[in-house]
C-alpha cells in the first residue's frame, strides 16, 4: 500500500501547517510558539491527552486505541537553527537570523499528520504517545525528556523517528540495524604561554607553537591508537590566537569535534587526548586547560525493530524504495537517548533534490510529508493491530 488515502486527502493542510512553522522558527528549548501551534492542532484532532511543558516546551500527546495493549512512541523534533535564510520562498522565515534549515518543521508536520489520522481511525490496540521534542540541534532535548521520565510515565515500550534527507529520491526510506549515527563530543583546549615581541621569541613561551604541535599529534589517535576498523573522526575546527604579525600572544585556544561509535573507543579517545595535551604542554612549557563535553551518544537501532520498520516502509514505498542496510553516518542525533532506554528505529526519508541540511537555501519538500505521516501511522497499526 502506498501513501494512505486519508493522509493524501489532507496533504494540502499539512503543507499549510509546515509553512506556518517554517515562518516562525524557534531555537533550542524556546519553542513556545511552536508548541502552542502543535497543541492547538492536537486539540482540533481530538487526541485524548496533551501533556505540555516537558523539557520546558516539549509535548507528549496520547491517543487511545481500541482495547488494552502497549504504548508505542513516535518522536518529532521542533527546533530551528541560527541561520539567515536565503531561499527567497514566500513562506520564508519571518525571524532574522533563524530558519528551519534541518527540516524539523517537516518532521513536526509529519507527526501531526499521523496524529490526525490515528485520532480519526484508532485502528490499533493500546496507545500511541506522540513526542514533540525541543532542542535537538543544541541542548539535548531528547536527553532532558528522558530524564524527566516520559518513557516510564507514559509506559512507552518502543520508539520510532524519521529525519528527512535531501539528495535521496522522494519517498525513499533509508536505515540500518545497529549504530546509524555517531556519538559526538566537543573539545576545547586553552593554552597560556608568555607573550612578547615577535623578534625575540627566545624571551617568550609561544602558545601557537604548542597548539600546532598538539593539533598534529591528535591525528595520531586516529592513525596509530585506534583499530582501523573502528570508525572515528577528530576534526579540529577552530584555532584562535594572536592580534598582530609582530606579537607572540600570551594565549591561544583550539576546538575540535570527536565522532565515534564504540563506547570503549570513545573513552579511550578522551584519555589519549588528555595525555597528548599534557605531554605537549610540558614540552612547550605552556599551561593547558581542557574542556571536554560529552555530547550525544551513538544512535543505535534495535535489530528487530529495524526489520519491522523496514517492512512497514516497504508498504509505503515498495521494496525498491527502501534501503535496509545503508551503513553508518558520522552525524549525531539526540534520539539516541531514547534508543538507549527502549528498542526502536531511526530512519531517513528522502525528499529529492535541493540544498543540503543546515544550508541557508534548504527547504523541506512538502511532498515528502505524506510519506512520513503514512509511515508513522502504519507503524502503530502494524505494531499493535486489533
Amino acid at each position: 500500500m502506498p501513501v494512505l488515502n486519508r493522509i493524501a486527502d489532507f496533504a494540502p493542510q499539512m503543507r499549510e501547517w509546515r509553512r506556518w512553522l517554517h515562518q516562525h522558527p524557534e531555537l533550542e528549548f524556546d519553542c513556545h510558539q511552536t508548541a502552542a501551534f502543535v497543541a492547538e492542532r492536537l486539540r482540533e484532532f481530538g487526541v485524548d491527552e496533551i501533556h505540555e511543558g516537558i523539557a520546558r516546551t516539549g509535548i507528549v500527546a496520547i491517543i487511545n486505541g481500541q482495547g488494552e495493549g502497549p504504548t508505542i512512541g513516535l518522536r518529532a523534533d521542533m527546533d530551528a537553527l541560527p541561520i539567515e535564510e536565503a531561499t527567497g520562498a514566500e513562506h520564508a522565515s519571518t525571524v532574522p537570523g533563524r530558519m528551519h534549515a534541518c527540516g524539523h518543521d517537516g518532521h513536526t508536520t509529519m507527526l501531526l499528520g499521523a496524529a490526525r489520522y490515528l485520532a480519526e481511525t484508532r485502528n490499533f490496540r493500546g496507545r500511541v504517545a506522540l513526542i514533540f521534542q525541543p532542542a535537538e540541534e543544541e541542548g539535548g532535548g531528547g536527553d532532558v525528556m528522558v530524564r524527566e521520565g516520559i518513557l516510564d510515565r507514559f509506559h512507552i515500550g518502543q520508539v520510532y523517528a524519521l529525519h528527512n534527507t535531501p539528495q535521496v529520491p522522494l519517498g525513499r526510506f533509508v536505515t540500518t540495524p545497529g549504530p546509524i549515527m555517531a556519538a559526538v563530543d566537543t573539545l576545547r583546549v586553552d593554552l597560556t604561554g608568555k607573550g612578547g615581541h615577535g623578534a625575540y621569541p627566545h624571551d617568550c613561551i609561544d602558545p601557537i607553537a604548542a597548539a600546532v604541535g598538539m593539533i598534529s599529534a591528535l591525528q595520531t589517535i586516529v592513525s596509530r591508537n585506534t583499530n582501523p576498523l573502528s570508525e572515528i573522526v577528530i576534526s579540529v575546527t577552530q584555532i584562535h590566537a594572536g592580534t598582530a604579525s609582530n606579537i607572540i600572544p600570551e594565549d591561544a585556544w583550539f576546538g575540535a569535534t570527536i565522532r565515534t561509535f564504540d563506547p570503549e573507543v570513545r573513552k579511550a579517545t578522551k584519555a589519549r587526548i588528555e595525555q597528548i595535551v599534557a605531554g605537549h604542554a610540558a614540552a612547550y612549557e605552556v599551561q593547558a586547560r581542557i574542556e571536554y563535553d560529552w555530547g550525544y551518544p551513538a544512535t543505535v537501532n534495535d535489530a528487530d525493530s529495524t526489520a519491522f520498520a523496514v517492512r512497514v516502509a516497504e508498504e509505503i514505498s515498495g521494496a525498491a524504495g527502501v534501503v535496509a542496510d545503508a551503513g553508518r553516518e558520522m552525524g549525531a542525533e539526540d534520539f539516541s537517548y531514547l534508543l538507549e532506554k527502549r528498542p526502536g528505529c531511526y530512519l531517513f526519508l528522502g525528499q529529492g533534490d535541493g540544498a543540503g541540511l543546515h544550508h541557508p537555501r534548504y527547504d523541506f519538500n512538502d511532498e515528502a510529508a505524506p510519506f512520513g505521516a503514512s509511515f508513522f501511522a502504519r507503524v502503530v497499526e502494524r505494531a499493535q493491530p486489533l
